[in-house]
């Protein structure tokens, strides 16, 4: 085979798609270092650097909507449905457009995490269409109903095209794929020494220290001033918009992730998402979770969350609250006493250094 080359397209929402998929490939760099790595998304490069410490091809390209969102909260259907129909309708002229430019790139392999429109960029290509995930977008707009049956019914008959589906944990069942190999949690690993993120940021040890993270984006009026009543704890931000607090840690560099500080934390408060709880639940990190109405993927990833990790879940009505109180509160114990297999990154690596021998 020529030099071993991967078309990898990342859904377009929020940063939790790319950061899982750039992890992949990260590890699929460190195995087969000669790998010509496309990433092909609308997440920024630098976030994709986080992740890859070598070269790649930053493509900015967008073949799915995701949900189109105001914050981490707050869902705007009707533009959803709206840009659907819209790469719908040019579906023809993207395919040929990205067939084009796989073959001047000499893709072997395309990988998607998991715009459907993949599956028939592959086909039309020529090479087979692998994919990760814990659930598709079908699952999310079926439960929708209205125009979006016809949406789902479009994107369940392309993901039915894939050739293999490396499916995660806290998953919906994703029957729709043919070939569905199940592997453990991907995502990030902390890069930093601990007594080193603490020097480097002044993060002195604390009654609790709880990292505060709503993913790429991020959370509407969040009540940061609720954090001066516990002038004993340490809360970690993300935030470049976060006010300045005495017990606030504000991290504005962009090199640096949520799960750089996972390991020195008490707890992870959070709204359901399955690359903060997979990184969390690989370290085994509490996590307190903002309940998430109307995207059918909260209710997995809460069930998953409370089976194998200490918890507690909060509605929004506690999260708005002017006090807190929440935090004074015990955690949960897991329901489960099973462990979660932690190797996803690796297994798919592995399986595509395979493939490209």
């Amino acid at each position: 085979m020529s030099t071993p080359t991967i078309y990898i397209t990342i859904t377009a929402h929020g940063f939790g798609h790319a950061a899982r998929t750039a992890s992949i490939a990260g590890h699929l760099q460190k195995l087969l270092p000669t790998v010509k790595l496309i990433m092909v998304t609308t997440a920024p490069k630098w976030l994709l650097a986080c992740y890859i410490d070598g070269d790649f091809i930053y493509r900015q390209r967008g073949f799915d909507v995701g949900v189109v969102q105001a914050d981490s909260l707050k869902m705007d259907l009707d533009a959803t449905l709206s840009k659907w129909q819209q790469i719908i309708t040019a579906k023809d002229e993207i395919i040929a457009e990205e067939v084009a430019y796989c073959q001047e790139q000499g893709v072997n392999l395309v990988f998607g995490d998991a715009p459907p429109l993949a599956t028939l960029i592959a086909e039309k290509l020529g090479v087979p269409c692998w994919m990760s995930g814990n659930f598709g977008w079908d699952f999310i707009y079926r439960d929708w109903g209205r125009e979006f049956t016809a949406i789902a019914d479009w994107i369940g008959d392309c993901y039915g095209r894939c050739d293999r589906l490396f499916r995660v944990p806290l998953h919906e069942s994703m029957a729709r794929f043919p070939v569905i190999e199940d592997v453990g949690l991907t995502g990030g690993d902390p890069k930093y020494p601990v007594d080193f993120i603490r020097d480097k940021f002044d993060i002195q040890p604390a009654k609790q220290t709880i990292l505060l993270t709503f993913g790429g984006l991020s959370l509407d009026a969040i009540p940061y001033q609720n954090i001066d009543r516990f002038p004993d704890y340490r809360f970690i931000t993300l935030d470049a918009h976060a006010p300045d607090r005495p017990n606030l840690v504000k991290v504005l560099d962009r090199a640096y992730r949520p799960v750089d500080f996972m390991p020195l934390c008490d707890r992870v408060l959070s709204k359901p998402g399955y690359s903060t709880y997979a990184e969390a639940l690989k370290l085994q990190v509490p996590i307190i979770s903002l309940t998430r109405s109307g995207f059918a993927e909260s209710e997995i990833i809460l069930n998953g969350m409370q089976d194998f990790g200490y918890h507690q879940v909060i509605g929004p009505d506690q999260f708005f609250a002017d006090n807190w109180d929440f935090l004074n509160l015990p955690l949960q114990p897991p329901r489960s006493s099973q462990k979660l297999a932690v190797d996803g990154n690796q297994s798919i690596a592995h399986s595509i250094v395979n493939y490209f021998k």
